[in-house]
């Protein structure tokens, strides 16, 4: 924190206190903050000081604001090797390719007994569960199924995930995957799920599954997506390894 005291400008003030706020964790990343109208009422100041205020943090890159819904807590500039794991908007950005999420559902759940195992908890552990679809220049390309521990990310369900990918959630809250389980194979949808695609439902979709553990070995997430084939492809390289001989 820079060098403030009671007689620095109120703008300042109000600017160092939102700061601590963040970095004390009370505004999560991802999250939004009190509105200006609010922090004025809260801290008896004039807008034009919360405005002040809240865009000096902005231009520093901690608050990120968002028309029509508010200012958010920015996380840090994660970097990216195209090697490693990475979220459907991660990989889409990548390619610079017109892509956006729509969220079905975002809730808690108990774990019951297939997920318990799966991620390692007792039946009666919550987990967020998260549905949503996903799409590429305005067309849906796949329906997400996402199940991440509620111990692991409580902050998770004040996030706007049509924001801010949940890789990088996971990342800013000390979850950086790091390996993954994955399988695909080709199934048929049910027609409620089919039609969320524009599938019907006898149209084969593929389905991906990635069971994520992050450095700890924990397991971080377990997602499981439906896939449209004509909208979005899978490729994979894979290298021998060469053994010098001697002569």
């Amino acid at each position: 924190m820079s060098n403030v005291n009671y007689k620095s400008p109120l703008y300042i003030q109000l600017r160092e206190v939102i700061r601590s706020k963040i970095e004390d964790g009370e505004y999560p990343v991802g999250t939004a903050i009190p509105s200006e109208a609010q922090l004025a009422e809260t801290y008896n100041l004039h807008p034009l000081s919360v405005r002040s205020a809240l865009s000096a943090l902005k231009y520093e890159g901690l608050l990120r604001s968002v028309q029509g819904k508010g200012v958010y807590v920015n996380g840090p500039k994660t970097e990216r090797d195209l090697e490693t794991l990475g979220g459907f908007r991660q990989t889409m950005d990548e390619r610079s390719i017109d892509a956006h999420t729509r969220v079905l559902i975002k809730a808690l759940r108990p774990a019951g007994p297939y997920y318990s195992r799966l991620l390692d908890l007792a039946e009666e552990d919550s987990v967020w569960f998260t549905k949503r679809i996903d799409y590429i220049n305005r067309e849906p390309a796949a329906l997400e199924e996402i199940y991440i521990p509620e111990k692991l990310l409580p902050s998770y369900g004040d996030v706007d995930i049509e924001l801010f990918s949940i890789y990088d959630i996971l990342i800013w809250n000390d979850l950086r995957p790091t390996d993954a389980d994955q399988t695909l194979r080709v199934v048929f949808l049910e027609p409620s799920k089919a039609k969320l695609i524009n599938m019907s439902s006898d149209q084969a979709v593929m389905e991906l599954t990635n069971l994520t553990r992050d450095a700890r070995g924990r397991k971080i997430e377990f997602a499981r997506n439906y896939v449209r084939p004509d909208k979005i492809e899978f490729f994979t390289h894979y290298a021998k390894e060469h053994k010098q001989q001697g002569k």
